[in-house]
């Protein structure tokens, strides 16, 4: 697509908005995030979306897994952490092809495609001297502590907070209590000075970024303010594919977004590379059936953005795992059960590992659809009775 330019600016000129009726842009999302056509392995999905996000409540799987469980064939319950660590022996350096870590400036953490590594330098240089009890700048304890860490995995390998002998409490835990290990682990983490080289059961081990990321990876230099800042929002795009954007985010991305207008929603942007998917889907009338109706993870990227997901899927959801039970709507790990271009329903779910069933605690959905087959098949997924 040839860019036309403003004269007196030298600013990309935005094409004209796709007008689109909803259902159109409802199929063009679930396509463009992945969920119509799973692929065969984790890879293309992750250099797709940029991230997936990880998060450690198990209740009926993983937030992870239920993100890819319905991108990949044949994904299978942690699939995820086999990508990015290896399966059984720690995986080395010169064969990663993703990482753990956080999105900058934030506690969220994800697994990303190696070639992000260079633009979380500058988060994690700021946290080196924010005063934060649980990313910022060492305390004068922990500073002490942190070289006899450091030494003490040059010399054993990948080591967890329980592997370092020292009793000491954190005088500033975020989570409850904590020892002074733990957090000091934790804050060489975000700052860049470890990384988590495999995991056991949930429990985090780290090693050296030298031992876990491949060394033309590191040796990548930190890009300029104004690339990591474009590289986010097009991290944002990537993500989640059909977004609202502040001014100033557009100004970063103009000569990659193609505006899109539907009925009754604010203006939405999508990558200008998926664009054609809409003229596709339009001309070869491939709107999603209701045949195969899915189970959604709490935060898939088709439903994180909750303005998107009220204006253009009518559906008002919000994650309640924090949520004080007596607020609750859904429940404590309700997921959201996506039927062709509509939302029409979630089920919460708990599994029971000991008697290896998926238990029902409620479910709620709309007449003339069922979520029993769904259900079903997150059981499969993690070899529980339904």
């Amino acid at each position: 697509m040839r860019l036309t330019f403003d004269h007196v600016y030298l600013r990309p000129v935005l094409p004209a908005p796709l007008k689109v009726p909803p259902v159109l842009a409802r199929g063009f999302h679930r396509r463009a995030v992945l969920l119509d056509e799973p692929t065969a392995e984790i890879a293309p999905v992750l250099s797709h979306l940029g991230f997936v996000q990880i998060d450690p409540i198990n209740i009926c799987g993983r937030m992870h897994d239920h993100i890819l469980r319905n991108r990949v064939a044949g994904y299978r319950e942690g699939g995820l952490m086999q990508h990015v660590h290896g399966d059984g022996e720690i995986l080395p350096a010169n064969l990663r092809l993703a990482f753990e870590h956080h999105l900058p400036d934030t506690n969220v953490l994800v697994a990303f495609p190696l070639e992000a590594w260079p633009h979380l330098l500058a988060a994690m240089h700021r946290r080196t001297r924010l005063a934060s009890a649980w990313s910022g700048r060492l305390t004068r304890a922990e500073t002490q502590l942190a070289d006899r860490i450091l030494a003490e995995i040059a010399a054993r390998g990948p080591l967890s907070s329980e592997h370092i002998d020292d009793d000491r409490r954190s005088r500033r835990p975020v989570w409850g209590a904590s020892s002074l290990v733990k957090t000091t682990l934790q804050k060489l983490f975000f700052h860049g000075r470890v990384l988590i080289a495999r995991r056991q059961s949930n429990r985090r081990l780290y090693d050296l970024p030298e031992r876990v990321l491949p060394a033309h990876i590191l040796a990548l230099h930190e890009p300029d303010p104004s690339d990591t800042a474009r590289w986010l929002v097009s991290l944002k795009l990537r993500q989640r594919r059909l977004v609202t954007l502040k001014r100033t985010e557009l100004a970063l991305v103009e000569d990659l977004v193609q505006p899109v207008t539907v009925p009754d929603c604010p203006m939405l942007y999508c990558l200008r590379g998926d664009a054609p998917l809409f003229e596709q889907l339009a001309s070869h009338d491939t709107t999603p059936t209701v045949s195969h109706p899915l189970l959604l993870a709490p935060l898939d990227p088709l439903i994180y953005d909750r303005r998107v997901t009220a204006f253009l899927w009518g559906f008002d959801y919000t994650w309640e795992v924090y949520t004080p039970p007596a607020k609750r709507q859904r429940g404590y790990y309700a997921l959201p059960l996506l039927a062709g271009a509509e939302f029409v329903g979630h089920a919460d779910l708990k599994a029971d590992r000991q008697a290896q069933r998926l238990h029902v605690v409620s479910r709620s959905v709309r007449r003339g659809h069922k979520a029993a087959e769904a259900i079903k098949s997150l059981a499969r997924f993690l070899s529980l009775k339904k």
